[in-house]
């Protein structure tokens, strides 16, 4: 018992309106899945990165898993399992741990136990450094011990 026709020509009936109704959320439901399904490939493949905009002074700690860009100000620790990017013309006082710590900025305190370390043109590392290995940009300064090309097994 058909009560219309829809714009193809089949018939509509009372009893599948109900069911398009359930249908429609679960619609809207996948739709909304590939958004964070796409984040997920990204979060496995790429650390998810944490920023600390320009212009602002943060005092504290910074522990954890991720990338971390720092543009601003801070004082304080930063060990990450992750990359450390300090931008040109931000400041970080403190000691530094992360698998790959770029410094554009400027740091003032120690990087132990990276794997790289590279700093830019316009870097200034006023500190100690102990990495895998080390990329000097020239027009860099450094005031400091560094020690770099050593494999950590067997000590210092």
């Amino acid at each position: 018992m058909a009560l219309w026709k829809d714009q193809y020509g089949r018939e509509q009936n009372t009893p599948e309106p109900a069911p398009e109704k359930a249908v429609a959320p679960v619609a809207a439901v996948d739709t909304r899945a590939p958004a964070p399904a796409a984040a997920r490939p990204a979060a496995a493949g790429e650390a998810k990165e944490s920023v600390l905009a320009a212009g602002l002074t943060i005092e504290g700690k910074i522990e954890g898993t991720g990338n971390v860009r720092v543009a601003g100000n801070f004082k304080g620790d930063v060990h990450v399992q992750g990359n450390l990017t300090i931008e040109q013309g931000a400041k970080i006082t403190g000691s530094v741990r992360a698998n790959t710590v770029v410094v554009g900025g400027e740091l003032e305190g120690n990087i132990d136990a990276a794997t790289r370390v590279e700093l830019l043109q316009t870097g200034v590392l006023n500190g100690d450094l102990k990495a895998g290995s080390l990329t000097v940009a020239a027009g860099s300064r450094m005031r400091g011990r560094a020690e770099f090309g050593w494999e950590d097994k067997g000590g210092k």
